[in-house]
């Protein structure tokens, strides 16, 4: 499927109808939409929790949209201790994520090992449709930068992924970096 066929995450999301999930697996993501946020942290240590600010407002706005629809959204991120800069950032900033109703927890790495995880950060829909996130090694976005794919084999990997590193991880509240 090429990228000009397929729908953007935020048309995706809008199809969802009881869930979706993201696993994040990557220690530093240098995506250009975060990247002046990340640089201000990494000088001064400053957060901005502003929901107003950078991406923040359609992000949460598609959220907020989705949770009203009865959607429930989870994220799980599987990390490296200890946790990189970029990782304590984004701990940080998962107050307007848990603001805006998603549910986070925190893996470390070494408590996924047994875990049979996909190469690839993704979304999971309605237990219908992956979403693949291909990055860069330094962290951008690849090009392309996604693939969807409904592929029975690759959402039953996802969501057993999902599921397996939802039950051992950490709720955010209580994950400290």
């Amino acid at each position: 499927m090429s990228r000009n066929s397929v729908p953007d995450f935020a048309e995706l999301l809008r199809g969802a109808q009881h869930s979706a999930v993201h696993l994040e697996m990557r220690d530093l993501y240098a995506v250009g939409d975060e990247a002046g946020l990340i640089e201000r942290f990494a000088r001064t240590g400053e957060i901005v929790l502003d929901p107003t600010a950078s991406f923040w407002p359609g992000w949460l706005a598609t959220v907020q949209d989705a949770l009203a629809r009865g959607v429930v959204m989870r994220r799980a991120r599987i990390v490296s201790e200890p946790v990189t800069d970029y990782i304590r950032w984004e701990h940080a900033v998962t107050a307007l994520n848990l603001g805006a109703g998603e549910q986070v927890r925190w893996l470390p790495r070494r408590r996924a090992s047994d875990i049979a995880l996909p190469g690839n950060d993704f979304w999971l829909i309605d237990d219908r449709l992956t979403m693949f996130h291909f990055f860069t090694g330094d962290g951008d976005w690849a090009d392309p930068a996604f693939e969807i794919t409904g592929d029975p084999a690759a959402v039953r990997l996802c969501a057993t992924a999902f599921e397996a590193v939802w039950e051992r991880g950490v709720p955010h509240e209580k994950y400290t970096v």
